[in-house]
């Protein structure tokens, strides 16, 4: 019935070139048994043995063979190689290749877009996998946001296809995003840097995502539905191969999350978007590059009521609320950009990258909320167990929003790579225009005991009820403001790379540098202007030993200059004077890659330290970042992690990993206190099996448990009155799927199947324990006690969710 193959297999592509970097065809590839060559336009495809040593050699008359030794890939891996063969040189590659990839002396994590696609989560995809790592965290599952390494949400970088990509300005929870920039199922590789990167990469001072999506090499199709939602990938590949083109759509509903929430709400939300990444090979050195992405995030949401529990064993409390009103919230956001690829020859590649994306984005929200908290019956003889017994604090909120934002941003990027042999020059220069139409008005009013609080400022302190104080109504909270920012930025690198062959080892270093001046100015906006210059450097070696160890190090200076958000304060107005917050970042690292059980493992460890200064500090509540606009604290970050991973079950990639940090922060030079991304430890592991009996039942495992972080401080406090820290977040997710169809288990030509090159049927439980995670706190006033209670806004709890998959 199936056509089978005793071994697993992965999966070796690209395109063979000549010196002139012609493509190459009818090239030989040849790997054990196995073997095939290349078409007219120099592609090929080559399935070879996972999981264990693999020499691939491509020949051609007239040229000297390529030899690629040491390649281990795991099972269903596929892995990009464009050799260039030289006339009468036989040349033997230094790669060494991993259980998850090559090796990169640059210090870039290569994570399988395989196990992107397979591994579950509340919100799957790049992000879901980034999680597990040691230096990233995220307590929140139903965001696609991440903290790298003490950072917040807008010190990462991500491109795709070397085009910098952006998320909407004004979202505020998890729960409103839908979906991630990168869409999964059209991501052919990714690499990732927590930190020491090079200076190609932008102006940020923590990470760097670098996603890069499918050249298809024939037609495909992609489905994949569950009960959150679907999505739809096609690459197709036209006759004469000129024309190559990866679309997705996909469509998300996180009901069946929202639903599983403390909150009862009518929940309708609409998120969908649509991305292309289009090749036109106009000649063999001339390639133009579309990137288009369309995304449109519709948030409709009625709150009903709410009870949350809290409070200690001795002293349990409730806080019960009911809602009426509704929240109307919509982000629509288009991205498109043109790359221009000229290979000039076989040392010099120039391109030319021209983007602009364009988000308009409404907040409209009148919600109304009457609390109470109460004292719970804890009599377990009880009757009435559980139950609130005494309504301490009676009061009422009535939360108003008319936020709305316009956006455009343009980038013209000029580019260039010269390398001749092991020596690599690249260069760039960018020009960035920003044009933001901002208009906040938003404002809470608290009432309680039949009158309004208002905000806890000098010019309202008062004996009331009991003395009458005669003065506007004024909201607890309020901001009004209106701004219109332009920015212009221009910013350039250069940066050099060789790799040597020494007696005691091998050898890589790079270094770099990159500067950065941008202009702030606008209606009503006095004119500010800086630049920056931000040295960096990277440091490999490979001794000659027999174990296979490689060390990294790496120094440099990381200048993030602000963006629009980090230019607006805490009641909505603009400080144009605003300067870049500097990060230097020390890395120490190590990559020891070994057998164990007769299978390939790597541990990767690094330490790193980071010195901040011109701090803009910041209060986080959900995923909405609120900057002080000052540069008015300093700060530092350090930490240690390890990671292992590798092939635990025979065909499988696993890992485990472990990260200690520590960041704090001096405002006003008032003492030092912890950053609110301040997540002490943490512990990721990524575990995959299957039944030996029924090898085609899989399973996919993934655990986090990160200690508490911060848990914020109420509207116009003094964070340093307010220290206490959030319960440690602890989460499972698992994934079981039959696999009807895959490359070792294929159906004959003669059935309806024969088609179908993936299918596969399973179900997902997210938080499988059902622990209960927050990520912030509502702040209660009880006005009688004029105190304020630390609510935790509780995550999702355990649901089930059933998934079928199925490749063309």
């Amino acid at each position: 019935m199936f056509a089978n193959t005793k071994a697993q297999t992965a999966t070796i592509t690209g395109i063979v070139f000549d010196e002139n970097n012609d493509p190459l065809p009818a090239v030989n590839i040849t790997s054990l048994a196995q073997g095939t060559t290349t078409d007219e336009q120099g592609y090929y495809l080559l399935h070879i043995v996972a999981d264990q040593e693999n020499k691939i050699t491509f020949s051609h008359v007239g040229h000297g063979k390529v030899i690629l030794e040491g390649l281990i890939l795991n099972s269903n891996e596929i892995y990009e190689f464009n050799p260039v063969l030289n006339t009468k040189i036989t040349q033997i590659e230094g790669v060494t290749i991993s259980a998850s990839g090559e090796k990169k002396v640059e210090g870039i994590k290569s994570i399988s877009p395989q196990m992107v696609r397979k591994i579950p989560g509340a919100n799957a995809g790049v992000e879901n996998i980034l999680k597990l790592l040691p230096s990233v965290t995220s307590n929140n599952e139903l965001s696609t946001q991440y903290s790298v390494r003490g950072g917040n949400y807008d010190e990462n970088l991500v491109y795709i296809n070397e085009i910098e990509v952006y998320r909407p300005f004004l979202i505020r929870a998890a729960q409103q995003e839908g979906l991630s920039i990168v869409n999964s199922d059209l991501v052919r590789k990714v690499e990732f840097s927590a930190g020491g990167f090079q200076a190609k990469y932008g102006d940020k001072l923590s990470s760097v995502l670098d996603i890069t999506y499918k050249n298809p090499t024939e037609f495909g199709a992609q489905l994949d539905v569950s009960l959150l939602g679907a999505s739809l990938a096609m690459e197709t590949l036209s006759k004469n191969k000129k024309i190559s083109n990866v679309t997705g759509i996909r469509y998300r509903n996180n009901s069946l999350l929202v639903n599983s929430q403390q909150t009862n709400t009518n929940f309708k939300p609409t998120f969908a978007d649509v991305q292309s990444y289009l090749t036109y090979r106009i000649s063999n050195k001339i390639h133009l590059d579309f990137f288009g992405n369309l995304s449109i995030n519709d948030y409709q949401n009625e709150p009903l009521d709410r009870q949350t529990n809290f409070g200690t064993i001795s002293d349990p409390k409730t806080l019960l609320i009911r809602y009426s009103g509704s929240e109307n919230n919509r982000y629509a956001t288009a991205l498109g950009a043109i790359k221009a690829n000229y290979h000039l020859n076989e040392s010099v590649t120039l391109k030319l990258i021209s983007s602009l994306y364009h988000t308009t984005e409404e907040e409209y929200s009148d919600v109304v909320a009457r609390y109470a908290i109460g004292q719970v019956n804890t009599d377990l003889g009880s009757e009435n167990l559980g139950d609130v017994t005494i309504a301490r604090g009676v009061g009422g909120q009535f939360s108003r929003a008319r936020n709305e934002l316009d956006a455009l941003i343009f980038n013209l990027e000029q580019s260039g790579i010269f390398s001749t042999g092991k020596k690599k020059l690249q260069w760039g220069i960018k020009y960035t225009h920003e044009d933001i139409r901002d208009q906040l008005r938003e404002s809470v009013f608290l009432d309680s005991a039949g009158f309004s609080v208002r905000p806890p400022f000098a010019e309202y302190v008062n004996n009331q009820p009991e003395t009458p104080f005669v003065s506007p109504l004024v909201p607890y909270q309020g901001i009004s403001a209106r701004n219109f920012v332009k920015t212009n930025r221009l910013s350039a690198y250069t940066q050099f790379g060789e790799s040597k062959s020494l007696d005691m080892g091998d050898m890589y270093y790079n270094i770099g540098v990159r500067t950065h001046y941008w202009h702030v100015g606008g209606k009503g906006i006095s004119n500010g202007s800086q630049i920056v210059f931000s040295p960096r450097g990277q440091f490999s070696f490979k001794p000659k030993w027999k174990k296979d160890m490689l060390f990294r190090t790496s120094i440099g200076v990381y200048h993030q200059p602000p963006f629009y958000r980090e230019l607006r304060d805490a009641t909505g107005n603009i400080n144009p004077d605003v300067k870049a917050q500097k990060s230097i970042h020390y890395v120490i690292g190590n990559e020891y890659s070994f057998e164990l059980w007769e299978r390939p493992f790597t541990l990767i460890s690094e330490a790193y330290y980071k010195k901040l200064d011109n701090v803009n500090p910041y209060t986080l509540n959900d995923v909405r970042i609120r900057y002080a606009a000052e540069n008015n604290a300093k700060a530092y970050t350090y930490g240690a992690e390890v990671r292992l991973n590798g092939a635990f079950v025979p065909g499988t990639e696993s890992w485990v990993s472990l990260g200690y940090l520590q960041t704090k922060e001096n405002i006003d030079n008032q003492g030092y206190i912890p950053r609110p991304t301040d997540q002490r430890l943490k512990l990721g592991i990524l575990f995959q099996d299957y039944v030996p009996t029924i090898p085609n039942l899989k399973m996919y495992l993934n655990l986090i448990y990160n200690t508490g972080v911060p848990g914020g401080s109420p509207s116009y406090a003094d964070p340093y009155d307010f220290q206490n820290r959030l319960r440690d977040y602890k989460r499972a997710d698992l994934g079981i799927s039959h696999i009807f169809v895959s490359a070792e288990k294929r159906y004959p030509k003669n059935h309806w199947l024969h088609r179908i090159k993936e299918l596969s049927l399973g179900f997902e439980i997210f938080n499988l324990f059902n622990n209960q995670n927050s990520i912030t706190n509502t702040w209660v006033k009880d006005v009688e006690s004029k105190n304020e209670f630390a609510v935790p806004n509780y995550m999702t709890s355990r649901v089930l969710n059933l998934r079928l998959k199925m490749r063309m």
